[in-house]
């Protein structure tokens, strides 16, 4: 269950769309007329030897084997939520960033493997496997883990689970495909990390974003999905299970939230002085994307000092870690949503998040 992304389909996600269509599409086909697979082969010896670079590209996109073309799939799929927070083009900078990055890492390990073994990768499994991969990295720092359920009584279960364990079916496809994830996770972690200003030199320039929009988003965009209808009179299945999965979403977070409540409650009664959370509500339920900063009621500096505890926190008095509202802001947030969450939670990352995909 892909709880972490919601489940409105591919509502603003017209790349992860296009590259599900287009790519399984290919995959259906060149197992219908395996004559043509030979062309799409992703190997390293023709590239080399040969100069055949032109297998770089049709290696390096369409899967040939169906199990790595469905589980690359439901991880895309999965992914589509980067498309959401950061645009179409930011993602497509990604994927175009660490394919060419992880092109360049597979000749290295593949040489590396080589020299500490002595044995030579002649053929790589082919596919989109590398960028897939490296997505892996945002995934891991950008989302927040939110327990489900435990096994065994000791090992949790998240909402990021699923994803992890078909990534590991994928990573287990066959004999080098390690040597895939290990290019993709550092072409990911390289270009995420900005390394030697890797963005501002691979990107999608704006003139391509504009003709994907005016050409291809028109074929590959989804409608927003309609919750008007409701349950159990004429609703369709899809319609059904997207409100299920949106209602499940919904108790996950707010389950997590009221958990991080009590556990706020019993330190403030530990340990007093502590911000309440119950004085922010207000302030955060109604945020807006314009609304100025909040400031010190002006009565708050006469009230007298023998009743300290009848005068609110200020928030403007709680210290936030830069690096921490920068995430925030990247993941689509306002920055006064950001700080208010951030004051709210003490920098707990997680738990502002989570508050502020809530409310």
């Amino acid at each position: 269950m892909f709880t972490t992304t919601g489940s409105r389909g591919l509502y603003k996600a017209p790349l992860s769309k296009g590259l599900l269509l287009v790519l399984n599409g290919l995959t259906v086909m060149l197992t219908l007329l395996p004559q043509y697979q030979e062309l799409f082969e992703y190997n390293l010896q023709d590239v080399i030897k040969q100069h055949q670079v032109w297998r770089l590209l049709l290696g390096r996109l369409v899967c040939l084997d169906v199990k790595d073309a469905f589980c690359s799939s439901l991880l895309i799929y999965n992914f589509r939520i980067f498309e959401r927070r950061f645009g179409t083009r930011k993602f497509a900078s990604f994927l175009l960033g660490t394919w060419l990055i992880s092109a360049l890492m597979d000749f290295l390990l593949a040489h590396a493997f080589q020299f500490l073994f002595e044995y030579e990768v002649e053929e790589l499994p082919a596919g989109l496997l590398a960028p897939v991969f490296s997505l892996f990295v945002p995934f891991y720092l950008s989302i927040p883990r939110m327990p489900v359920t435990q096994v065994l009584g000791h090992i949790d279960i998240t909402n990021k689970s699923l994803v992890y364990v078909v990534g590991l079916q994928l990573l287990t496809s066959s004999s080098f495909t390690w040597l895939l994830a290990l290019s993709g996770l550092l072409s990911g972690g390289l270009y995420h990390s900005n390394f030697l200003s890797l963005q501002k030199l691979l990107f999608v320039p704006v003139w391509v974003s504009r003709i994907g929009r005016c050409c291809l988003e028109p074929l590959f965009s989804s409608s927003e999905p309609s919750n008007e209808t409701p349950l159990g009179m004429g609703a369709t299945l899809d319609i059904q299970r997207q409100q299920r999965m949106d209602l499940l979403d919904q108790q996950l977070l707010l389950a997590q939230y009221n958990e991080a409540r009590r556990n706020t409650r019993q330190q403030q009664e530990q340990q007093p002085g502590l911000l309440q959370w119950t004085r922010l509500f207000p302030s955060l339920r109604h945020r807006g994307q314009n609304r100025p900063p909040m400031q010190p009621h002006p009565q708050a500096e006469t009230l007298p000092e023998t009743h300290p505890e009848t005068q609110p926190p200020l928030l403007d008095n709680s210290p936030v870690a830069e690096e921490q509202v920068a995430l925030l802001v990247e993941m689509g947030f306002s920055r006064i949503d950001a700080l208010e969450a951030l004051r709210a939670s003490n920098n707990d990352i997680n738990m502002a998040t989570n508050f502020l995909l809530q409310h």
